[in-house]
């Protein structure tokens, strides 16, 4: 809509104290210098510029766009999880457009706009100058770069105050100032600048919906086809995830109803700021068959990419899962809060290898070791024990709600986590047991449990490894042999010693080491 004038003046006598008290740089101090000249057979700068000046939009605004969508990586024309592709993430799902909006104002092919970075910073600031245009702004207030807040807010994809906090975090980069090396060595740059960004209709930044579960977060509500209300297991743990898009196309992508993914909470890079999208007590959709009893936070950012990990979002979330932790009796230790490439049945590789685990425990105040504190193999996660003892319809006690925990957490509804063994759990049991090419007949005893305990993600284990699957590995092999392998998620000689005896017994080939012949043999109760 056409901006009025006098909000237009009062704009420009506002300071924007808001965004520069709470706003963290960038990148630490603001940048003055000019960007150094590069090879001419490439240049970011110049895409940036030529684009500027075609689609009248200024240049620092459309690089500062550009970075807090990708920090300026274009993935090598990979999709983001939103379906947004290049430097300046032009999405195409169902809820947002700019791809094709892009290639009907610039006349580029898909393909291109996709994979070429000059194409797509062209594209970008087609989109943008046409979101300008639908709000009015003539040639002259094009050139001032507060006038274009509301056409930036409409690039996130989201509305209200989703795209409110994009807007903010775009002028906060304006206002500190932004350098960063791109791929292939270029530098490019943003000077710093006094900012007062005329809002209009959008939110002021002291406006906010507080979260109903961590009262520092916002709230912005997932679309409701996107999670389940309530839960069907005890929560207990905490999914690490990272977005692989920026923080405002997940906020968008989790209000979409087609796209049938959620988390409960996301953390902006720039500054930590977080946002509740599910309440803790429903079922957010993103780790499969973990979701029943776990919590997911998701990271803005992309796995190959570690500057998106920074210290304000380590810390941050950090708090986050200390209080949840807190708050659900959730052990402190990578057992409970894990990756979500290591959440049963994920085919995900997500926080990736640059994600500071030891640096992150450390924030939360937890154990990074993969395991529990306690040397018992009673330990207070639910799921470790000395033996394993037949359960069948009528047991109850904490070994029943080890079978409904691990049968819920793998797809499989075994009704309330309540530690009886009830019609729910024998049907949970029987399809199992079918599934895994067991005798169907409902008992949990030696082979299901193997099955049951060893079930999840295949990776190589040796001596001298540690972790969540190691103790997943000291569980089953505990079942699978009768004899007490303590589950403490160091792969010491115990372990190697339990892992030769089972791969003797079981005709594998005796090397200690637990390959996917030995998972297989597992996994398939033997």
């Amino acid at each position: 809509m056409p901006r009025r004038a006098a909000a237009h003046t009062r704009g420009r006598a506002s300071v924007l104290a808001a965004l520069t008290a709470t706003a963290l740089a960038a990148t630490g101090t603001p940048v003055l210098a000019a960007p150094p000249p590069v090879a001419a057979d490439y240049s970011m700068n110049q895409a940036f510029a030529q684009a500027a000046r075609k689609f009248d939009v200024p240049r620092d605004l459309l690089a500062a766009v550009g970075y807090g969508e990708t920090h300026l990586d274009g993935h090598a024309g990979r999709p983001s999880q939103a379906n947004g592709y290049g430097v300046m993430h032009l999405v195409s799902n169902p809820r947002n457009h700019t791809l094709e909006t892009a290639a009907a104002l610039t006349g580029a092919p898909l393909s291109k706009l996709r994979r070429d970075t000059a194409a797509n910073i062209l594209g970008g600031a087609a989109v943008l100058r046409a979101y300008a245009d639908r709000i009015g702004l003539d040639g002259d207030e094009r050139g001032d770069i507060n006038a274009w807040y509301p056409a930036v807010a409409r690039y996130s994809g989201t509305t209200d105050r989703a795209a409110a906090l994009y807007a903010d975090t775009v002028y906060t980069f304006l206002a500190n100032g932004i350098v960063t090396t791109v791929p292939g060595g270029e530098r490019v740059s943003v000077t710093a600048r006094p900012v007062a960004p005329e809002k209009g209709t959008f939110p002021g930044s002291g406006v906010r919906t507080q979260s109903p579960d961590y009262p520092s977060a916002l709230w912005v509500p997932a679309d409701p086809n996107n999670f389940a209300k309530g839960r069907s297991a005890p929560i207990n743990k905490v999914i690490i995830h990272v977005t692989q898009g920026s923080y405002s196309g997940s906020v968008s992508w989790f209000q979409d109803p087609t796209s049938e993914v959620s988390a409960h909470y996301v953390i902006r890079s720039s500054d930590g700021q977080i946002t509740q999208m599910v309440r803790n007590s429903d079922t957010a959709y993103h780790a499969r068959g973990a979701n029943a009893s776990a919590l997911g936070i998701e990271h803005e950012g992309f796995i190959d990419d570690p500057s998106w990990f920074t210290d304000a979002m380590y810390r941050s979330s950090a708090a986050l899962t200390s209080a949840l932790c807190d708050r659900y009796g959730i052990p402190k230790d990578r057992a409970h809060i894990i990756g979500h490439s290591e959440a049963a049945g994920s085919d995900h590789t997500d926080p990736g290898p640059y994600w500071d685990w030891a640096r992150y425990m450390s924030f939360v105040g937890g154990d990074d070791s993969g395991g529990s504190s306690s040397s018992s193999s009673s330990s207070s996660d639910g799921l470790s024990f000395a033996s394993y003892a037949t359960q069948q319809s009528g047991s109850t006690g904490a070994q029943v709600t080890a079978v409904q925990q691990l049968l819920t957490a793998q797809g499989f509804d075994a009704g309330a986590v309540d530690g009886r063994f009830g019609p729910a759990t024998l049907t949970a049991v029987k399809t199992f047991q079918t599934a895994r090419g067991l005798s169907a007949d409902g008992i949990v005893g030696a082979r299901t449990w193997t099955a049951l305990l060893s079930a999840g993600t295949v990776p190589t284990l040796e001596q001298g490894g540690s972790g969540a699957d190691v103790k997943r590995l000291q569980r089953s092999l505990t079942a699978a042999l009768g004899t007490t392998v303590d589950a403490d998620g160091t792969f010491g000689p115990e372990t190697v010693t339990a892992v030769r005896t089972y791969q003797s017994g079981r005709g594998l080939t005796v090397d200690g080491i637990v390959g996917s012949g030995t998972w297989a043999a597992l996994q398939a109760g033997r």
